[in-house]
Formats: C-alpha cells, sequence, structure tokens
C-alpha cells in the first residue's frame, strides 16, 4: 500500500504577487522604431564553464550562453525539427558514411574574420578533441574543407545522430582565431546574434549581451539586449519574478506552478527527462536476482506510478515504462500498460523466481532526492524486497553509479533521439549500461538501426523499445514535466528537445 508523505521542499509564495511587468527588462517596449524589443531577461539556473568549445560547450540548461554568441550548423525550429543554419544543404553518400554540408558565404565572426570552410573544419576538430561532455559524439569522425563553402564529415559507419548534433553543441561554430587565447573562456567570438558586453557581464552570476549589428540572420532577433542571470535557488527565482526582474524564467519546483499562472505569467512545458529505476545488473554479476527477467518485472510492478507522480512531481508530467520518448519512432503508448500497479502479482513473480522471502538489494542515496529514495524502498518493501542504501556523496553519485558500485540506481535521464538515447543507455558500451549488457537480439536491432532503410530502422526502433520494456531493463515511474514562465510581455514557443528554450523562440508581445 502506497503510504503519503509530506513533500520534503515546498516553496512558500503563498500572498506574493508576481507581477506581469519586468521592470528594466520590459519586453514589450519597442526600440526606436527597430521592429525589436529593448531587452529579454532570462534567468537560468546554471553558468557557463567556459565558452572555449573544446573545454565547456553543451546544451541543456546552459545553451542560451553558447546560442547567444555561436551559431550552429543546423539548428531546430521550436518544434524541435531540423532546419538550415549556417549549412544550407546536407547530404549524404550512398552508405551514409560521409556527411556533405553546403555553407552560407555571407557570413562573418564579429572579429572581421571569414566564416568558412576552414572554420568549420577547425571548429568541429576543437570540439572532438576537446573536453566538452558531448566530446566523444564526434570521435572517430573527420572533417575536410571541399572548398570555401563545402564541408565534408567523414565516419567508419553510419551515424543517424550525426544531424540533430549538428543543431546542438558539437555544431557551434567558434572563431579559430581565438582557439589560442586564454581570454577566449569568457571573452567568445562568435558569428551568433549577440555579442557578449563583457564590461557589464559579471562571471557566474550575469550575462550581458548586445545584438550583433552585422548578424546573417536579422530578422531572427527580436531583441535589442538579451541579459541571463544566474539564479541556482528556486526561492531566489521567484523573489526576482516578483519583483520583476525576468521576462522569463526556468522554473525547478513545480509546485509552484498554480501559484505563478494565478498571477499572470504564462506556463510553457515540455518532457525531456524520466526518472526510475535503471536496472543495471541484468547478468546478476553483483545482485544475482536481478539476472531473472521475472524478478525485474515484479520490480515494475511495485510501483504505484501516479502516486508517485503526484507524491514527487505534484502531478505534472506523465506516467511512462518507456525509456524512448513520446516523440521517438519507437515509441508505443500502449507499452505504458505493461506492468500495472500489482504489489501481489510481484510477490508471486518473487516467488516463482525463487524468492518467495524476497531479497536485500543494494543501492545508492543523496539527500537531495530523499523523499524519492524513501517512497522507492517503501513501494520495494511492499513486494518483499529491501533497500540497502549508501550514500556516496553527492559529487561521487554518478562517478560510483557508472564504476560500477551498485546492480541498480534511482535515476533521472534525458530521453534523448533514437541513436543518441541508444548510445547513452542501451549499447554495451553506452554510458549508462556500466555492466556492459548485452543481447544478441539487441545487437541486431541497434544494427538495424544503424544500417537498415529508414523503414527497416524505424520498425526496428519499434522492436527494440518493446524487447526493452518486455525485458525490463529499467523501471520508468514517469516523464517529468520541464517547466518555464514568461511574463504577460513575452511570447515563447518551447521546443520538445532541450531543458531550456530556444533564444530564437522569444518575442516581445505587441
Amino acid at each position: 500500500m502506497f503510504r503519503w508523505k509530506a513533500t520534503a521542499a515546498t516553496i512558500a509564495i503563498a500572498a506574493i504577487v508576481l507581477t506581469g511587468c519586468a521592470g528594466s527588462g520590459d519586453g514589450g517596449a519597442d526600440s526606436g522604431g527597430s521592429g525589436r524589443a529593448d531587452r529579454l531577461t532570462l534567468t537560468a539556473i546554471a553558468a557557463p564553464t567556459s565558452y572555449d568549445i573544446g573545454a565547456g560547450a553543451e546544451y541543456g540548461n546552459r545553451s542560451p550562453f553558447f546560442q547567444a554568441v555561436f551559431d550552429t550548423l543546423l539548428q531546430k525550429d521550436s518544434s524541435g525539427e531540423i532546419e538550415p543554419w549556417l549549412a544550407t544543404e546536407w547530404s549524404y553518400n550512398d552508405d551514409n558514411t560521409v556527411l556533405t554540408l553546403t555553407l552560407r558565404d555571407d557570413v562573418e565572426f564579429t572579429d572581421g574574420t571569414a566564416l568558412d570552410a576552414d572554420a568549420v573544419v577547425a571548429s568541429l576538430e576543437r570540439f572532438r578533441d576537446g573536453t566538452s561532455p558531448q566530446a566523444a559524439t564526434l570521435a572517430g569522425k573527420e572533417f575536410a574543407a571541399v572548398d570555401a563553402t563545402t564541408v565534408t564529415i567523414t565516419q567508419a559507419a553510419p551515424d543517424p545522430s550525426l544531424i540533430n548534433l549538428l543543431s546542438i553543441a558539437p555544431g557551434l561554430i567558434q572563431a579559430p582565431s581565438t582557439f589560442d587565447d586564454p581570454d577566449s573562456a569568457t571573452e567568445p567570438i562568435g558569428s551568433g546574434p549577440y555579442v557578449l558586453d563583457t564590461a557589464s557581464t559579471v562571471t557566474g552570476t550575469t550575462y550581458v549581451y548586445t545584438a550583433n549589428p552585422d548578424y546573417w540572420n536579422a530578422d531572427a532577433v527580436k531583441y535589442d539586449n538579451l541579459t541571463i542571470n544566474v539564479i541556482e535557488d528556486p526561492t531566489a527565482t521567484l523573489n526576482a519574478m516578483k519583483a520583476g526582474e525576468a521576462n522569463g524564467a526556468k522554473i525547478v519546483d513545480n509546485s509552484a506552478i498554480p501559484e505563478i499562472e494565478a498571477s499572470g505569467w504564462t506556463i510553457e512545458s515540455n518532457e525531456l527527462d524520466f526518472q526510475g529505476l535503471l536496472l543495471f545488473d541484468r547478468d546478476g554479476t553483483m545482485a544475482p536476482e536481478l539476472k531473472d527477467v521475472n524478478v525485474r518485472k515484479a520490480i515494475n510492478m511495485a510501483f504505484d506510478r501516479e502516486a508517485l507522480l503526484e507524491a514527487l512531481q505534484s502531478g505534472y508530467g506523465t506516467v511512462t515504462e518507456q525509456v524512448f520518448p513520446a516523440t521517438s519512432a519507437g515509441f508505443d503508448e500502449s507499452l505504458d500498460s505493461t506492468y500495472e500497479y500489482d504489489p501481489e502479482g510481484a510477490k508471486k513473480l518473487l516467488a516463482d523466481a525463487g524468492y518467495p522471502d524476497g531479497f536485500t538489494l543494494n543501492m545508492m542515496s543523496t539527500p537531495a532526492f530523499q523523499q524519492t529514495f524513501d517512497l522507492v524502498a517503501q513501494q520495494l518493501s511492499d513486494i518483499g524486497i529491501t533497500v540497502n542504501y549508501t550514500d556516496p556523496g553527492t559529487g561521487n553519485f554518478i562517478t560510483d553509479m557508472l564504476a560500477p558500485k551498485y546492480p541498480a540506481t534511482w535515476m533521472a535521464l534525458e530521453q534523448n533521439p533514437d541513436w543518441q538515447l541508444i548510445n547513452f543507455m542501451i549499447a554495451p558500451d553506452a554510458t549508462f549500461n556500466p555492466f556492459h549488457s548485452q543481447d544478441p537480439q539487441v545487437d541486431e536491432y541497434i544494427a538495424t538501426i544503424q544500417t537498415g532503410t529508414p523503414d527497416e530502422a524505424e520498425q526496428a526502433t519499434k522492436d527494440l523499445n518493446a524487447w526493452i520494456v518486455d525485458n525490463a531493463w529499467f523501471a520508468p515511474f514517469y516523464r517529468v514535466q520541464g517547466t518555464f514562465a514568461v511574463d504577460a510581455n513575452t511570447n515563447l514557443e518551447f521546443w520538445p528537445t532541450n531543458a531550456y528554450p530556444s533564444i530564437f523562440d522569444f518575442s516581445p508581445k505587441n
């Protein structure tokens, strides 16, 4: 039986009146007939570690800092579809191992140097050979400048994720003239829509940008000035909203949504991350019980997903039993009814597997998500599984997880596009497959997805997703609602493919 507990960290904003105007960040104020508003002021929860694309480039919650000053080769529109950007055309050879990109011929970096094929190749190589979190996505790829406006990317085997990668961090293009400049970490030079005002910027806290006067796509720029304030604390974010110090804010505590909406702000959302258990040790090397598929199925049946979503996310999200997202070619809504909440049925499966008295499962915990860990232990206890938690320390949580030191863990992970997800969670050498679980059928599906025709790859993705659910490699609970709020002066179309909105999808209300 599910036993409710009070939310551990509730933001008290009763009686706070959130204003619709944004003070000095008035998103509705026209700038002298330019067709743009004066300033867009946003909040973010994490600052960039470095503007050098070889060291710190990443998307997610740090994307606006990079998107402001650098262009990507390709771009995503507000619906998440790929569109031309610095590259106007792209095509593969017959075996999908060589991608040819045609570049615009009218783009310069803000230091006046040309953005040509040589500059693109230099940036791609810098990212590939650097220490950015996604550097490995370009590993093994070779880049060449055929002429001033043509670049080829050659790879040993097809990479179905490459086009998408060129629209996010791996596709960022930095002026090569800055590669040897030690100040490039804080004084970026790109070809993007804005230029960082280093005199007004306080690194780690406040980032101020002015519109690039020579931007090749001037119509895409809706504001003359952009400010991004880094505010990690949810209460401080709400106070900034209350004071009219922002036009848009990342909301990390969904329990605040009703009060925010009641105060005239608009909520935009997407669902990128799922939360649930990663049942790593499918071969039973550390926890022999997990080798039995009936045990993994019993664990899935132990969780009241609707109740967990309400208790832990105030109901903001969607229950799921799939790690593939709803945007995936492999997603099948019917799979979300594979494991109904059934403690008695779960106990029977455990008994059939030879564990009528249950067993003990070692997992990690961390104080930041203590309520989640308590509820997980409670529901597993209801079917006879005793959780033995160890707190490795916040700094070691991911390190120990991937060492691997535990057979299973709770985790929140992004639901990437299909090929990225496969190489992130499922393939034998995937980052979040630390025990290197492998199955001949899974290998066959992955090979077809990589080298088959589009129709064959789509069917293989569907089959792989169904196989993963049926064999209970994971025990997802729900997809979490990612939330962004905008004031009464600001429009936003929140793309479905990143944790933070595209800066191109904000616009002033007339």
